[in-house]
């Protein structure tokens, strides 16, 4: 199971005995928490991973519309192209659970296209900054792709 603080800005990995066994930073969202569509902020409560995307990419290869543009991130292209929110290396798609909290209507979690991604190297970590979603180290996102699955549940909690 995914365990993500808001306030911490962190991720953690729990064993079946809730034990943690891994962590990184996150950066959600700007906004804040919450669940509307169109809102740019992170939605709350239990989630699943719905799809997992880009297995054996470059951590910094771009991904537009969960496929890869053929770009691998630079400081340069970032340069080139400052109106771009990055989406780099790997993909987790989260669906939401709770019927009318993140599941359905204007609170769809999966059809807000919320995911936990690879940020470029130079975003800061461990504040709000995202779009709504949860963005990690290409690193990080790598190593935390290689170790869950779809349908893994996730939390993501304000405190």
């Amino acid at each position: 199971m995914l365990d993500i603080s808001l306030a911490r800005q962190s991720l953690q990995r729990l064993d079946a005995q809730g034990q943690v066994i891994w962590s990184c930073a996150v950066s959600s969202g700007f906004a804040g928490a919450g669940e509307q569509q169109g809102s740019g902020q992170t939605p709350r409560g239990w989630h699943r991973i719905r799809a997992c995307i880009g297995a054996g990419l470059d951590p910094r290869a771009v991904l537009v519309g969960r496929r890869p543009t053929g770009e691998i991130w630079t400081p340069e292209l970032s340069l080139a192209h400052p109106e771009r929110d990055w989406i780099l290396g790997r993909i987790l798609w989260l669906c939401g659970e709770e019927v009318g909290v993140n599941r359905g209507g204007q609170v769809d979690t999966q059809r807000r296209y919320i995911y936990l991604h690879g940020t470029p190297d130079d975003q800061p970590l461990g504040v709000p900054l995202s779009h709504g979603c949860l963005r990690l180290h290409p690193d990080a996102m790598v190593a935390l792709f290689d170790q869950v699955e779809s349908g893994e549940r996730v939390l993501i909690r304000e405190d």
